[in-house]
């Protein structure tokens, strides 16, 4: 059966060899099932037609039946115009067409009633419409109208005329031979509790509707099912891993008592007490943990991460903690090298600028040491550990998985316990699906006393006031960062205006030490700048985002962000997250051009109003789509073809939650009520190894 639907689609009538390598190459697709699944983007309403006299500029599209009473060519040239006028019982209309003037023309026939569809447009105090569609009225038109499909299409396929109207007759040719053979992927069961239309029918719904009802239906089955093998697929995964990674059991807690009475400097706050419980509860589990701690900047993490690695330690097994950054991994090891030495334990730094004297020391020692702190460095074959209990990952997302299973295969017997913090906030429904196969863990309330930052949008023109305000702040004691945009595409003008930036900074603060800091330099120069800033001996830091994650400097109270509108919401929200550290009020200065697109407004409007990751999250998750948002791809965050996890995240929800509940009854999908999960679990296989296609 689902050799029918890899029938490649020149097999089908009126398409041929030479329609179906365009549409290979254009749209990527090539088989009966995949047309199938080449959804319309939106629907034009056929089914309402309007007045002449109720036409506003202001209505999407519209739909008349009328007749044409007089036709024109105008003007030559570039200038040459189609003009006709268009009439009902109600008043008169102008059409217009610039292209495909005399094929246009041969199909207006003066006085045979018509139907016009398009897109009205104000033109002074007329009303006209620019290349509308236009064709006879049938009888068949007035009784059948409906929902027409408008399908993704390119200019290459258009001049082909295989526009959306092309599409939709190949797809209308299509589903006849498809549709019996479409076989139901949802157990009945599933199907009747959730109200779910029927396969076949949501799949000819989606094409062509036969009314709104129907359509908001048969969009819900489809959504539903495609979140639903997503997320079954992540979920088995990591039950896989559960059945087959066994872990070692860590539930030793003298250390961690010890820590809490006599050497915790603050109070937890209920949110880490609740995380720690999540994390020791997974290792004193036998099971491998596979966990995601997420929380905002400042919420904690790192101190969650440590009290957690004393029941390692305390069980009798090694720790590590690992970085994408040395700015990152210094700063971890300064901050948990006191802690550490408090309770005896033994801890090191290895980096790659790490000198050849030390680096022997730690490769020598490394089976010795309870906690060693790093960047990739600790992946080189001779940082050998004797037992690793835990390793933590600071922001995973920047590590490959070919780094991260190396580092998992630093014991012979056994896998770690993982522990990956992220400090990007994440939408919960993008969690569930870039990470579905980690248990996941949210600190989402940040220490008391941590004031709130304010921020601030400034236009260019208000740059002397800016500078006024530094030059007060910079008086109270405070340091000040001034960050400058440095994006690949554009490197040269980028590093240029950085160093514009800096000159005029200079210049208009002549008697303050001013920093500079961007990922150009080489690592010596850039930790001398940093350290400078750290000591309080340079009071500005220009710099790039280079200073976006780790750097941990209580005394740097203002940030502010040039060519803001160029940056994307969570890296705004991570660079505000370099001040504030202190007990003193900081403040967060946007500073953008006055013309702006309605994104640019969108992401500087939400950082003023609020200062919750999670929320800003989501509006980015909005804004941009899950992509993007993913940092490394994920496979089946692009494969859907027809949810979107930004917009349906409350379908999203109810599929894991149905997922969640058919594995926990019948976790290998062996029961014959099942069997249509299980059917389509292959078959979904099946396509993922077919590649070859391609290449």
């Amino acid at each position: 059966m689902s050799g029918f639907f890899d029938t490649k689609i020149e097999y089908l009538k009126g398409v041929g060899p030479q329609k179906a390598a365009l549409i290979n190459k254009e749209l990527d697709i090539f088989t009966f099932g995949e047309m199938l699944q080449h959804y319309p983007f939106r629907y034009e309403d056929r089914t309402k037609y309007y007045k002449i006299a109720d036409i506003r500029s202001d209505l999407q599209q519209v739909q008349l039946v009328g007749t044409v009473s007089s036709l024109e060519i105008i003007g030559d040239g570039r200038k040459k115009r189609l003009v006709a006028q268009f009439r009902d019982e109600t008043g008169l209309i102008e059409l217009t067409w610039f292209k495909g003037i005399q094929w246009v023309s041969k199909r207006l026939v003066k006085g045979v009633p018509m139907v016009v569809f398009g897109k009205p447009q104000q033109f002074g105090r007329k009303i006209s419409i620019a290349h509308p569609e236009i064709e006879p009225l049938t009888h068949k038109q007035e009784k059948e109208a409906s929902f027409q499909p408008v399908y993704p299409t390119t200019e290459k396929l258009r001049s082909r005329y295989l526009d959306s109207k092309g599409i939709s007759k190949i797809i209308e040719t299509l589903l006849p031979l498809v549709l019996p053979k479409i076989p139901e992927t949802l157990p009945l069961s599933l199907c009747q509790s959730l109200r779910l239309e029927r396969k076949p029918v949501a799949l000819k719904e989606i094409h062509f509707p036969s009314g709104q009802q129907a359509l908001k239906i048969a969009l819900y089955r489809l959504k539903f099912e495609e979140f639903f093998f997503l997320q079954l697929r992540l979920l088995k995964m990591n039950l896989a891993r559960t059945e087959k990674f066994r872990g070692k059991v860590l539930d030793k807690t003298g250390l961690l008592t010890k820590f809490y009475k006599e050497f915790l400097p603050f109070d937890l706050t209920n949110a880490q007490k609740r995380v720690i419980k999540e994390i020791y509860s997974n290792l004193k589990s036998g099971l491998q943990m596979n966990r995601l701690v997420q929380g905002d900047v400042g919420s904690g993490k790192t101190i969650v991460a440590f009290i957690c690695l004393l029941v390692a330690v305390d069980s009798g097994y090694q720790t590590c903690l690992m970085a994408p950054t040395e700015i990152l991994a210094t700063q971890h090891y300064e901050g948990l090298k006191d802690f550490s030495e408090q309770m005896g334990l033994k801890i090191a730094l290895l980096t790659g600028s790490t000198n050849k004297k030390n680096r022997a020391i730690i490769h020598e020692a490394s089976g010795e040491l309870n906690l060693l702190v790093g960047t990739h460095a600790l992946l080189e074959d001779v940082v050998v550990f004797k037992q690793l209990g835990l390793a933590i990952i600071d922001e995973q997302h920047r590590f490959g998985v070919a780094q991260r299973a190396k580092l998992w295969g630093k014991n012979s017997d056994f896998y770690p316990h993982v522990l990956v913090m992220t400090a990007t906030p994440i939408p919960r429904t993008l969690a569930m699906t870039v990470y579905g196969d980690l248990d996941i863990s949210v600190i989402d309330e940040l220490p008391a006393g941590r004031k709130a930052i304010q921020t601030v949008h400034r236009y260019d023109k208000d740059r002397l006031k800016v500078f006024g305000f530094l030059k007060k702040e910079i008086a109270k004691g405070r340091q000040v960062y001034i960050v400058y945009p440095l994006i690949e595409d554009s490197e040269k003008s980028d590093l240029k205006s950085l160093m514009d930036g800096y000159e005029s900074i200079c210049r208009a603060f002549p008697e303050m030490p001013v920093g500079i800091l961007h990922g150009n330099m080489k690592p010596a120069d850039k930790e001398f700048e940093m350290n400078r800033f750290v000591k309080d001996e340079t009071k500005i830091m220009v710099a790039t985002t280079v200073i976006e994650v780790g750097v941990n400097v209580p005394n740097a109270s203002v940030m502010v962000i040039e060519n803001a509108e160029r940056f994307g919401l969570s890296q705004l929200h991570q660079l505000r997250g370099r001040v504030g550290r202190g007990s003193d009020q900081s403040y967060c200065i946007l500073m953008s051009k006055y013309e702006l697109s309605k994104d640019s407004r969108v992401r500087l409007d939400t950082m003023v109003r609020t200062n919750d990751g999670f929320e800003i999250a989501d509006v980015d998750l909005r804004l941009r789509g899950p992509g993007d948002l993913a940092g490394t791809q994920q496979s089946g965050i692009t494969d859907l073809k027809i949810a979107d996890i930004g917009k349906d995240s409350e379908i999203l929800v109810q599929a894991r939650a149905s997922a969640q509940s058919i594995l926990e009854k019948d976790p290998h999908l062996k029961e014959l009520e099942n069997k249509p999960i299980a059917d389509q679990l292959s078959r979904l296989r099946k396509n993922e190894m077919n590649w070859s296609r391609i290449s």
